[in-house]
């Protein structure tokens, strides 16, 4: 799912790179966003962009792979989806936002896309009962969050950004590696059969408290700076910067309802879903160095929130190698402003949530939707394995009059779409240059009718083989004996194989009264190659803007590669390496046939145990 999702994806921002460097005539980010393009198809190119970052970083639409991912064991989970593999979307458009947050609908796609991912993932992350899937929702919605700070382009936003990006590696690192403790100590990771920890669990609901309060940003922690400090971002802008401002506000409410849900479950788990029976008591805890990298992980957080001037700079550097006017300027007082104000209605409405869980659990229940992403990508795969088993029913049949069919009617189409559309045409050219010519081509057509209307199989390889050797006395009046011998040895060669075949064949061909191609499809199939594919080739040849190759190697077969014979000085010296390798190509498969033929003749020389035995 996820390797789908994300490389489709990777197509999609592939296609947009490509026409993003065909704009700018050039391909380096760095020099894009300096002198960063314009016009529609710098729009196009960059929604496609787009699309590619919100798979990486599992935006919605695109966001069902990422709680699938959880399955990973837990120090994958721990790296990957906190602070690695899921940022580099967000990444990506946090390098671009500032040169490009004013072009075409960057700007109302990236935030609409961005909050729907936070509020829709916050709603998600209330639900589920497996403390990993509760970690993957908060994820998505915490990731939203990071895209509309990174990707709307405002100086401000941008170090808000940078100082979350931080702050979410911190907090949301720990909290997996405490829930895959939990699921390696108690053996499950359901809040329904948690059982309740008892006292050498003490280190572990630390680390998780620290954690799911820095995700809440409940203060001094480093989450409580960064929302914060996203907060002010927003306050005092525009209608539509104050119209972002409420959608990250509810989201964050919803942040801290979740955060509350998660910590409730490393200490009172009845609070949050009620066991069938007495929970057992979980006494004897991991031992501290399990702990000890979420533990250390966690007390980070407490410490860079009490003391923003540790990482202050850290963060000015990267939002201003970001956005040069963009700077952090941490702290954790800044005395009664707005954001302040809107930090504690945050933390009061999201405790409130929490409180009313019962009553929220009953609507999400009522209102939750019938199809969710997955089984939207469910649906698609499903689609697209019955198409593929429709195409194979169709193309591979097993039968090979229809294989052919599709072949050379492919031959013939795509020469006829060509021509058709207004390919120029060179006229005919000399058709007839000797007198022997004539001859020739009837014997050549005789042979090749007579080959397809032969009832039995031994004569039709006959008159292949005349065809064959028609084409060879071609070869001799036109003054090419070399080639003359070649079609020779090869034309012997294949009628002594399709003799050495046709001894484990019926005499006669089999007349079905309903055949897989009927005669007059074939008649058409076989008309259409023969005639659009010579048309094609005429109209190659004479469609040429430079000195064919064939005069240069002419000229150059005598002093350079010390023969008369053009067309050996061609095999065995231009092209020499060619030739090698389809040599090498026919031995190993002359290799492999020869082994198949004698794959069930080869007699059974294994000892008989029996007999040893005995």
């Amino acid at each position: 799912h996820a390797l789908l999702v994300t490389s489709l994806g990777g197509l999609a921002m592939l296609g947009g790179f490509v026409l993003l460097g065909q704009a700018g005539g050039t391909y380096r980010i760095s020099a894009l966003v300096a002198d960063p393009p314009g016009g529609t198809l710098v729009g196009v190119a960059l929604v496609l962009v787009l699309v590619g970052a919100f798979t990486k970083s599992a935006q919605y639409p695109f966001h069902s792979w990422l709680p699938g991912a959880m399955v990973a064991p837990t120090p994958i989970s721990a790296y990957l989806h906190s602070a690695a593999m899921v940022k580099a979307g967000v990444y990506l458009v946090a390098l671009l936002a500032p040169a490009f947050a004013t072009t075409g609908v960057w700007r109302p796609l990236v935030v609409g896309v961005g909050l729907t991912t936070m509020i829709a993932g916050g709603l998600r992350a209330l639900r589920p009962f497996d403390l990993k899937q509760l970690l993957a929702f908060g994820t998505i919605s915490q990731l939203g969050f990071l895209m509309v700070l990174l990707g709307i382009g405002l100086p401000e936003a941008t170090a808000a950004g940078c100082t979350l990006l931080l702050a979410h590696g911190l907090f949301k690192a720990p909290l997996f590696m405490v829930v895959g403790i939990v699921d390696h100590e108690a053996h499950t990771r359901d809040l329904r059969t948690l059982p309740r920890l008892g006292t050498g669990w003490t280190t572990v609901r630390v680390a998780a408290f620290l954690s799911a309060a820095s995700m809440a940003a409940i203060p001094p922690l480093a989450g409580f700076l960064a929302k914060e400090k996203a907060y002010d971002a927003f306050v005092g802008g525009s209608d539509g910067e104050r119209l972002v401002l409420a959608g990250i506000v509810a989201g964050s409410v919803l942040t801290v309802a979740y955060s509350l849900r998660l910590a409730a479950a490393f200490w009172r788990p009845d609070a949050v879903a009620p066991a069938d029976g007495p929970r057992p008591v979980l006494d004897d805890g991991p031992s501290p160095t399990f702990v000890a990298p979420a533990l250390l992980l966690a007390g980070l957080s407490l410490l860079l929130g009490l003391f923003p001037a540790l990482w202050s700079s850290l963060v000015d550097q990267a939002a201003a190698a970001l956005d040069p006017e963009a700077g952090a300027s941490l702290k954790l007082w800044h005395g009664i402003n707005t954001a302040l104000v809107l930090s504690g209605l945050t933390l009061a409405l999201g405790a409130g949530l929490f409180a009313a869980r019962g009553a929220v659990a009953r609507a999400q229940a009522r209102l939750a939707p019938t199809v969710t992403g997955a089984d939207v990508y469910d649906a698609v795969v499903r689609r697209v394995l019955h198409l593929a088993a429709l195409v194979t029913s169709v193309v591979q049949s097993g039968s090979l009059p229809i294989y052919a069919a599709v072949i050379l009617g492919t031959a013939a189409v795509v020469p006829a779409v060509g021509l058709l559309s207004g390919a120029w045409w060179p006229g005919w050219p000399t058709l007839v240059t000797r007198a022997a010519d004539l001859p020739i081509a009837a014997l050549l057509v005789i042979a090749a009718l007579a080959a397809a209307m032969a009832a039995r199989r031994f004569v039709a390889a006959l008159f292949l083989g005349v065809a064959g050797y028609a084409m060879t006395l071609f070869f001799v009046v036109q003054g090419a004996p070399d080639l003359a011998l070649t079609q020779f040895a090869v034309e012997t060669l294949s009628v002594v194989v399709f003799l050495l075949v046709l001894r484990r064949l019926p005499d006669r061909f089999e007349r079905h009264r309903a055949p897989a191609v009927g005669v007059v499809p074939r008649l058409a199939v076989s008309a259409a190659v023969g005639v659009f594919v010579v048309a094609m080739a005429i109209a190659a040849s004479g469609a040429r803007t430079e000195p064919p190759v064939s005069r240069e190697m002419t000229e150059r077969a005598l002093p350079e590669g010390d023969g008369k014979n053009v067309v050996n000085v061609i095999l065995v010296d231009f092209r020499g390496l060619d030739t090698l390798g389809e040599v090498t190509v026919l031995v190993a498969a002359g290799i492999g046939v020869a082994a198949l033929a004698r794959a069930g003749q080869r007699p059974d020389r294994r000892p008989d145990r029996r007999s040893e035995v005995t």
